[in-house]
């Protein structure tokens, strides 16, 4: 069991949290899972409460059993301010979560959190954050949940090496400073 100063904590940002940031949450910890991973732990939730307390939208729900990903215990939620300091990479699926969670932040350091989700996905990763969107595909039908699928998964690689790093990284400092005797000059 990990514990919670050494995890790495992330949560997919959407309006009412049943399509869009469950998709991603899922998705992310089945590619966190496959690459053994374990000290990584991915939430969501939405800028609003409209949905709160609801399941995953049921076309949400059959992309994902299509591909193997339970969904059936996920419950929308509203944001909460003290994740800003609790989480350490805050992905907003859509520019207007971008923008409400930038205006939301009560610091550079909650701002530096916050990324579009697909800015790590290489096909867009040098384009603005206002071209790096996923539409709601609550609005459509099955083929704009498709298209939700395949804009996330392009990112998931992204993400994944991204945390790897940041974590290699906080290794690396955690390791450096242990051992380290302080010696006097005189």
């Amino acid at each position: 069991m990990t514990s919670m100063s050494s995890q790495y904590r992330i949560i997919a940002v959407c309006t009412g949290n049943i399509c869009r940031s469950p998709m991603a949450e899922l998705m992310l910890a089945e590619a966190f899972r496959a690459e053994h991973l374990a000290e990584v732990v991915i939430d969501s939730a939405g800028t609003t409460a409209y949905e709160a307390g609801r399941p995953i939208d049921p076309r949400a729900a059959r992309k994902l059993t299509a591909q193997n990903i339970v969904s059936d215990r996920h419950m929308a939620r509203e944001w909460r301010r003290e994740w800003f300091a609790s989480r350490d990479l805050i992905l907003a699926l859509d520019v207007d979560h971008y923008g409400w969670l930038r205006q939301a932040a009560p610091d550079r350091d909650a701002l530096a959190k916050i990324r579009m989700l697909r800015s790590f996905d290489p096909a867009v990763a040098d384009k603005d954050p206002l071209e790096q969107g996923i539409e709601d595909p609550w609005y459509g039908g099955h083929a704009d949940f498709e298209a939700t699928w395949d804009l996330i998964r392009a990112s998931v690689p992204g993400i994944v090496q991204h945390v790897r790093t940041q974590l290699e990284r906080r290794d690396g400092q955690h390791h450096g400073n242990e051992g380290q005797r302080v010696r006097s000059i005189s």
